[in-house]
């Protein structure tokens, strides 16, 4: 039997990969449940700062905990999202009355590429640059990044799994806890949802100068009932930007999500849009490509 919590924590997570996948979600989500994540005996947290370079720091403590781990697969500054990342740490720096650490462990052979992109970014939060696959070895994490993201209590066991960047109802999740408040959910499991169409879901931008700046929309129609609200947009790359409607669309009105692109150097590219709306087929995956001349 599984209890509300865990059913509230599953309907988080689904709400990032479909009901497709509810077995597969409810059992990473069983399988993680107060499970204690392993740190290596030899492990040493540093920040890397523009104004005072590395330090080393020591594991920090705290009644909660956020744990990310990303591995190399894919585009790595793609994948750690750090101004969002930036976002949600003040923004949970806002809400609670004791310090939550952000731990983050970047597994990766190319140390010293990842060290010079942290530094130009500004990343001062402990962090761990795996280049052994070590923290992996001990805790066998999911492959999907969605699963990568950890709320620990005090003892490093898990609380909470799903990754709050990705998910607007996981960051919700994590800040309530976080706040000691009741999990009232059930509301939003029965959430009116709308129906949508989208114009396309793939976009080619064809052949054009790298220099200039692109721009193109994805339209969505709101066809169902219901008011059409867009929860979050992630975007593969920090290139990408869109902006959409804040407020929620009204039945058969549409909401245009318009997308700018700049390419930081000439190639092809393919990137990624993943739209997050109440719609029973959230999320919509967007695909958007081109060749920068």
């Amino acid at each position: 039997m599984i209890n509300k919590f865990l059913c509230i924590l599953i309907s988080c997570v689904i709400s990032a990969c479909g009901n497709l996948h509810y077995k597969e979600i409810q059992e990473t989500v069983t399988y993680w449940q107060k499970r204690e994540i392993l740190f290596p005996s030899d492990t040493v947290f540093v920040s890397y700062s523009r104004k005072y370079g590395e330090k080393k720091m020591s594991l920090p403590k705290g009644e909660y905990s956020i744990f990310c781990y990303v591995d190399s697969t894919g585009c790595m500054s793609c994948k750690l999202q750090l101004d969002k990342w930036g976002e949600f740490i003040n923004q949970i720096d806002s809400i609670s009355s004791n310090r939550v650490p952000f731990i983050f462990v970047f597994q990766s052979a190319l140390k010293s590429d990842l060290i010079h992109f942290l530094k130009k970014v500004g990343f001062e939060y402990p962090l761990f640059i795996d280049t052994k696959n070590s923290f992996d070895s001990l805790n066998g994490f999911p492959t999907d990044i969605q699963y990568q993201t950890f709320l620990l209590d005090r003892n490093n066991k898990v609380l909470s799994i799903g990754n709050p960047i990705y998910n607007p109802g996981v960051r919700e999740l994590y800040m309530d806890i976080i706040q000691g408040k009741v999990i009232r959910r059930e509301k939003n499991l029965n959430q009116t949802k709308t129906k949508v169409s989208v114009s396309t879901t793939d976009i080619s931008l064809g052949s054009f100068n790298w220099e200039q700046e692109q721009t193109t929309s994805f339209v969505f129609k709101n066809t169902g009932n219901a008011p059409l609200a867009i929860q979050n947009v992630i975007t593969s790359c920090g290139c990408l930007t869109v902006d959409y409607p804040k407020e929620p669309v009204p039945p058969l009105h549409e909401a245009i999500l318009k997308v700018k692109y700049k390419a930081d150097q000439p190639g092809y590219f393919n990137k990624t849009i993943i739209v997050y709306c109440s719609a029973d087929s959230s999320p919509f995956k967007l695909k958007f490509s081109g060749e920068a001349m």
